[in-house]
């Protein structure tokens, strides 16, 4: 069973509050700038080398998933998010969800369409406006896993991410 800790089990609590004033915590490093830690493609033993760039991907557990009883029409959806060892999420958009993540264990790096590559370690956080399109979300570890919290307000109904077509 998934035991939350005390700090992430505030964040929840208080995300409909809080979010507004949220902003990024962490500094950007050099490597940020120079993408210069970022992992080496992991290749697959059915895969030939030529196709290396296969990467494990992340898995999504949802904690609760309520309509919001004072804006009608809005879901508040609470998330685990793990990213095994190299991980990577494929490029992504959220709808129209207000998203806030909160990195409960490892290092993930993240970048939005116009913004630079961010790195964030444990207990450092994000905010996502509405209809922004992540186009990069990555465990910098090779060998320690990552995980996330993350919290959406969202249209009730509609999906709270939505992958990039298969190019």
């Amino acid at each position: 069973m998934f035991r939350m800790p005390a700090p992430a089990a505030l964040l929840i609590s208080g995300v409909v509050l809080a979010t507004v004033a949220c902003a990024p915590a962490a500094d950007r490093t050099d490597a940020d700038r120079t993408g210069a830690d970022e992992p080496a493609p992991r290749a697959s033993a059915a895969a030939p080398a030529a196709a290396a760039t296969a990467y494990p991907s992340e898995t999504l557990t949802k904690l609760l998933e309520q309509p919001l009883p004072n804006v009608k029409g809005k879901t508040f959806t609470s998330t685990v998010v793990d990213f095994p060892p190299n991980a990577r999420a494929v490029p992504h958009r959220h709808g129209q969800a207000f998203v806030y993540a909160y990195v409960l264990d490892g290092t993930i790096r993240s970048q939005l369409a116009g913004q630079p590559a961010r790195t964030y370690h444990q207990g450092q956080n994000w905010v996502e406006k509405p209809g922004a399109h992540h186009l990069s979300t990555v465990n910098t570890s090779r060998t320690e896993p990552a995980r996330l919290l993350v919290v959406f307000i969202s249209d009730t109904g509609a999906p709270i991410k939505v992958d990039d077509p298969a190019k």
